[in-house]
C-alpha cells in the first residue's frame, strides 16, 4: 500500500466563478490518482478584508496574525484568500460534530476543505490508516487550487496528522507534476512520530482493530470505518522520516501534554527531526486531537495558517 502519483479531482462544468464561490457551499466526490472516490465540501468561509489584509469576520476573537478590522462581509475572490483542508483522525468523517467545529473555526481565517478519507463515511475504498490516505489528501488540496486559491494549508488531526507531514514531504514543488497538490503550509496536531507505537492502551485497542478480522468488524459496524485487511508492503515514510523534507514549507506541530494516544516524546521528535524549521506548540491540559482542541486553540491555529499562507 504505498503511496503513488498526485490525485486529481473529477472536473465539473459548474465550478463556481470567483465573484460568487464565496456565498456558495459545494459537495462534491473527488477522483484519487488510484481511483477511489472521497466526500469532500468546499465551504469559502467568513474572512473579510480591509486594504487586503484577512481579518476574522465580525464577532469572532481577535487574530494576532492580522491587523485592521473588519469592515465588510463581502470577501476577496479566492485567489487572494487561503483554504485550509482538514484532514480528520481515523473512525471520523466530514459529518462529524469535531470536524464541523474545526471547520467553523477555520472559516473566520479562509475557505475550508473539509473530506472524509477512504474507508470514512460516504467515501469508497477501505482505510489504510495513513499509507494511501495521501493521496486523499492529494485530490482534495488539488480541487482548493481547481477552485481559485493559490494558497493552501493543510491542518490534520492524529491519524490525518501523520497524513500532512507524508503529504508535505511528498508533494512539493521539486516534484514534477505533483505542484497542483502542493501544500504552502503544514499543521499537525496529535500526530504520532513512528508507526507500531502500541505504548499505551488506547495504541493497543486500535492495534486490534485494525489487524483483527474481529477488530475490523467491530470498526465497520460500530465506527462506520471500513478498514483494509492487508498489511503496508512497502511500509510506508513514517511520520518523523518525513519531517526533514518538508523544508522550507512552514510546519506547525500542536501536542497535548495530556495526549492518552501519544505521549510527549512524539512531538518533540517530530520537532527535533525538523531541527530549526519547525514550530512545536505543546499545550498545557489537552487530551488528543480534535475531541480535546478547544476553540481558543482552533483559532490559535486558524491565525497561524493564515500568516504562514505564502
Amino acid at each position: 500500500m504505498s503511496t503513488g502519483p498526485a490525485g486529481h479531482t473529477a472536473r465539473s462544468s459548474d465550478r463556481p466563478h470567483s465573484e460568487t464561490a464565496r456565498r456558495t457551499r459545494l459537495r462534491r466526490f473527488l477522483r484519487t490518482a488510484d481511483g477511489v472516490t472521497i466526500d469532500a465540501v468546499y465551504e469559502p468561509g467568513d474572512v473579510v478584508y480591509n486594504g487586503g489584509t484577512p481579518s476574522p469576520s465580525l464577532g469572532s476573537p481577535a487574530s494576532p496574525a492580522s491587523s485592521g478590522s473588519p469592515v465588510s462581509r463581502d470577501a476577496a475572490p479566492a485567489a487572494r484568500r487561503p483554504a485550509i483542508v482538514v484532514a480528520h483522525g481515523f473512525t471520523g468523517d466530514l459529518e462529524r460534530p469535531h470536524v464541523r467545529r474545526a471547520a467553523s473555526a477555520f472559516a473566520q481565517y479562509g475557505a475550508v476543505v473539509t473530506f472524509s478519507f477512504r474507508g470514512h463515511g460516504a467515501s469508497g475504498g477501505r482505510s489504510t490508516v495513513g499509507d494511501r490516505e495521501v493521496l486523499d489528501l492529494a485530490a482534495a488540496v488539488a480541487w482548493a487550487r481547481e477552485l481559485g486559491h493559490t494558497r493552501v494549508v493543510t491542518v490534520g488531526f492524529s491519524m490525518g496528522g501523520s497524513v500532512v507531514l507524508r503529504h508535505a514531504a511528498l508533494y512539493g514543488p521539486e516534484h514534477e507534476g505533483r505542484t497542483p497538490a502542493r501544500t504552502d503550509a503544514v499543521v499537525s496536531v496529535s500526530a504520532p512520530a513512528r508507526w507500531y507505537y502500541r505504548g499505551t492502551a488506547p495504541m493497543r485497542r486500535l492495534h486490534w482493530l485494525v489487524t483483527r478480522p474481529v477488530g475490523r468488524a467491530v470498526g465497520r459496524v460500530g465506527l462506520r470505518t471500513r478498514i483494509h485487511h492487508r498489511d503496508w508492503d512497502p511500509v510506508p515514510l513514517s511520520p518523523v522520516e518525513s519531517v526533514p523534507r518538508i523544508a522550507p514549507t512552514p510546519l506547525l506541530i500542536v501536542h497535548g501534554d495530556r495526549d492518552g494516544y501519544f505521549p510527549v516524546d512524539h512531538p518533540r521528535m517530530l520537532a527535533a527531526a525538523a531541527q530549526d524549521h519547525a514550530e512545536l506548540w505543546l499545550e498545557p491540559g489537552m487530551g488528543h486531537a480534535e475531541h480535546a482542541t478547544d476553540d481558543a486553540l482552533l483559532s490559535r491555529i486558524g491565525a497561524w495558517a493564515a500568516a504562514h499562507a505564502s
